[in-house]
């Protein structure tokens, strides 16, 4: 009997313990090498783990616990035969084609077909009367749950109203159960140290947030123009977010303080941008790093977030590709935020929050003038980041973004370029 020891492999720099978050085989299965028969949590991804070998497996960890790297989760015995029916399909044989037997066709009398009587309607118990059953309809409600009021419970209209008013559920819309039932979760590794970063930022830094709004207008009619040849020649959309993370990385560029971040007595600055962009994920908020962004162009952008945001949609992503971001972007609009105060990601020292796009009357040149608006938020560590250099980045960003064309000329004003002032 051969038998191999499976140990927790590490899954990057200073991770001492995992959590085996489920495992995919049960006791005594027979894997195959490469198979993936568990998934495991670190603080920072969900991973899988694959079998060394293939064997009947032996677990020596459950669904939750935690274990550390190194530790033998589970063992493979090696000499164990293949089950029957596991075993590889093998190569069809040429099947030779059996003489065609001649068919006697015999002719079968037609059955009279007698129709079946109609039931009677019944309007008894649960039966919906025309005007409750039209509105149910309308507003995909299941009427086979309600409990009806009228004559010998058959279902009327106000029955219908008063289920839709009480909060019923729809087939868009998942009502209450109504009950006092409780569920308790156990909180997944990742989501643990989630908490517990933001807990110590809150206590650790001296956090402040200042805001600013930006007029969306002009990245909304360049996108407009332009987002059809864009998505044809670079086969990927164009959206705002690589339009921020251009503004972003020229802004850090002319204020490299809030790229910057502490250790213990020393401020490290950063001669590039790595921006972390928060992503949501089934397992949680995660922040994949698009590395040296100063350098890319908008296309280069969009496909590498896209490219991030999938891995991490899919439980993917490795922690390598969310450690040592130098900033981070995250937007409350896609669901809808007008504004709020993100918490920097440490140990970075500050992060830019985006919002939905609203259409409010700004001043324009002495005129009102209805205009899609963001509110821009940055919360920074005032340690690090005087408020001058907060504020002037802000605004930095919002020239860029009102005035994309200063995206090409390192956030200086194009005509002041050509005048080489």
């Amino acid at each position: 009997m051969s038998v191999l020891e499976m140990k927790v492999p590490s899954p990057g720099e200073s991770i001492s313990e995992v959590e085996i978050a489920q495992w995919l085989v049960s006791d005594g299965d027979y894997v195959e090498k490469d198979q993936a028969i568990a998934e495991v949590d670190s603080d920072k991804a969900t991973l899988e783990l694959p079998a060394e070998v293939s064997g009947t497996i032996t677990l020596k960890a459950a669904d939750g616990d935690v274990v550390k790297v190194g530790q033998v989760v589970c063992l493979i015995d090696t000499s164990a035969a293949r089950p029957e029916g596991a075993s590889a399909p093998a190569p069809k044989a040429e099947a030779t084609p059996a003489p065609e037997a001649k068919k006697e066709v015999v002719a079968t009398p037609a059955k009279e077909v007698v129709p079946s009587p109609e039931p009677a309607k019944n309007y008894a118990t649960g039966t919906a009367s025309p005007a409750a059953a039209k509105i149910a309809n309308e507003n995909g409600v299941n009427v086979a749950k309600i409990n009806g009021t009228g004559k010998d419970g058959r279902i009327t209209k106000q029955d219908v109203l008063a289920a839709m008013s009480g909060g019923f559920a729809t087939d868009s819309v998942q009502g209450w159960g109504g009950t006092r039932d409780q569920k308790r979760e156990k909180m997944s590794m990742l989501r643990r140290k989630i908490a517990e970063r933001l807990v110590s930022v809150k206590n650790d830094t001296a956090m402040l947030t200042t805001f600013n709004e930006v007029d969306m207008k002009p990245i909304m009619d360049l996108r407009a123009k332009y987002k059809d040849r864009f998505a044809k020649h670079h086969e990927i959309n164009l959206g705002f977010m690589s339009f921020f993370t251009k503004a972003v990385t020229e802004a850090l560029n002319l204020y490299p303080a809030v790229n910057s971040m502490i250790d213990g007595n020393e401020m490290i600055f950063h001669d590039y941008a790595d921006v972390g962009i928060a992503v949501s994920s089934p397992k949680g908020l995660m922040v994949p790093i698009v590395r040296n962004a100063e350098q890319m162009t908008l296309a280069e952008i969009e496909a590498e977030i896209k490219r991030l945001a999938v891995k991490a949609r899919d439980g993917k992503i490795t922690p390598d590709e969310m450690m040592g971001g130098t900033f981070t972007i995250t937007n409350g609009g896609v669901f809808g935020s007008m504004m709020s105060t993100p918490i920097i990601n440490p140990p970075q020292s500050a992060i830019l929050g985006m919002h939905n796009i609203v259409e409010r009357p700004v001043a324009i040149d002495g005129k009102v003038e209805i205009r899609p608006m963001m509110y821009l938020a940055l919360s920074y560590d005032h340690r690090v980041i005087d408020g001058k250099e907060s504020v002037g980045f802000l605004v930095k960003v919002k020239e860029m973004i009102e005035n994309p064309e200063r995206m090409i000329f390192g956030g200086k004003d194009p005509y002041e370029v050509l005048l080489g002032l």
